[in-house]
């Protein structure tokens, strides 16, 4: 599709995704065991036909630069083919840092402009879906749109977190809402937009505001031509602590419409510390693993019940995971009991020790209420998590702590650990 310009937006901070973004971009998140968030909005790419993509990236990039690599995973090599990053401006004034979503694309006209495109697809890199592209881009431009949003029903509970939109019988957007408090319609944005190349490149030199949701598109919608997209299929918005969890779980149910093999997600394997030599998952005779995910260089001698693990992930003898997420290289000492954890990288947590556990009544996490509050533990990357300590539900261990905060063994659920300066 060279007739197609496509911006990947992937400089968000995920500040509600709390301490998995505190080192990286939210897209650069792992996911899935061998995956990061971003691999599947690529991996769409890839599959649609399209052969190039700016990534617009701000927030601590380094972790998603070094996984995008030169594009080769997802066939972006050639002449005309790749992957090409996109920071901010920085330098030629003081406030060059991306103000918002069309700021962002604002600062990289240049680029989108180069071969001259007919249309500009704009995504997100922070969402669990199989699309294909170019299906929108003929809805597109069958109906002379000047913007076309994809979009999906979401739960009602759910809208407040989303740009909602009430359309005519045409699917044409008759009103919008920008995460509302009380919507009028459930029918939610899922952050992907097909424009007119023309179009957008006067709005962008028109608008007021630097973001499409609050300010381009409620004044698109009264004036011109805007449409939404229909879609039905498997769509996760990763942004929560919650979703995430969930989502991971959704890898693990046949029923949920997750599907890697059919999506043909592609991720890097070649980067640093993921699949390399890594040898094939291991359970030894002692251990046992019931309906979840195991990643290459697991090694499992307790067990494992409906969890997804990722590379290098070892589970000693009398261990018990349960309902968690651990990532790479993360290590589970003898006899420890982990239950609805998120643990990120190379975290240690030592021998009889108890993390998570029920539920019901725990009190939210105090100092980030808005982010923990569903009953899940949450362990930073290389934390350590001493013998025999007890780590209630709702509580976050924030990256690089040590045994030296865990001074009575015992922390009680709605708390934070954190080392001084953290």
């Amino acid at each position: 599709m060279r007739d197609t310009a496509v911006m990947l937006l992937a400089g968000g901070g995920g500040t509600r995704l709390s301490i998995l973004a505190h080192l990286r971009a939210k897209p650069a998140v792992p996911f899935g065991g061998m995956y990061r968030i971003i691999d599947f909005t690529l991996s769409n790419v890839m599959n649609s036909g399209i052969g190039s993509v700016g990534v617009l990236t701000q927030y601590k990039p380094l972790s998603l630069m070094g996984h995008l690599g030169t594009g080769e995973p997802w066939d972006m090599v050639g002449r005309t083919r790749g992957i090409k990053i996109l920071p901010p401006r920085t330098g030629e004034r003081d406030s060059d840092w991306y103000k918002g979503t069309a700021d962002a694309i604002r600062q990289n006209i240049d680029h989108m402009r180069r071969g001259d495109p007919e249309q500009v697809l704009i995504l997100s890199g922070d969402h669990i879906y199989y699309m294909d592209y170019g299906q929108m881009l003929r809805f597109h431009r069958e109906r002379g749109a000047h913007l076309t949003i994809a979009m999906r029903e979401v739960p009602w509970e759910e809208t407040r977190q989303f740009g909602v939109a009430r359309t005519d019988a045409s699917g044409r957007i008759v009103e919008w809402q920008e995460k509302p408090e009380k919507a009028s319609s459930n029918l939610a944005s899922m952050g992907i937009y097909a424009f007119d190349t023309a179009y957008l490149l006067d709005a962008l030199r028109t608008m007021k505001g630097n973001d499409f949701g609050h300010d381009l598109i409620p004044s698109a919608v009264g004036n011109d031509r805007v449409y939404a997209y229909p879609f039905e299929g498997y769509w996760k918005d990763v942004g929560t602590l919650q979703a995430y969890w969930e989502a991971n779980r959704d890898l693990l149910d046949s029923a949920s419409g997750v599907d890697l093999n059919k999506w043909r997600v592609r991720t890097n394997l070649e980067e640093i510390g993921r699949l390399g030599d890594r040898p094939p998952a291991r359970i030894a005779p002692s251990g046992k693993v019931v309906a979840s995910l195991l990643s290459p260089g697991c090694v499992i001698e307790g067990e494992v019940v409906r969890s997804v693990l990722s590379p290098g992930v070892r589970v000693a003898r009398g261990a018990r995971v349960v309902d968690s997420v651990l990532m790479h290289d993360t290590s589970v000492g003898k006899n420890s009991n982990v239950v609805r954890t998120i643990a990120d990288k190379k975290v240690t947590i030592g021998e009889g020790a108890s993390i998570g556990g029920e539920s019901a009544g725990a009190p939210a996490n105090r100092e980030f209420r808005e982010h923990l509050f569903t009953g899940l533990a949450v362990i930073g990357k290389h934390a350590i998590v001493p013998d025999r300590a007890i780590v209630g539900t709702n509580v976050i261990v924030f990256p690089h702590a040590d045994e030296s905060l865990f001074p009575s063994r015992s922390i009680e659920a709605g708390s934070t650990i954190r080392n001084r300066g953290a």
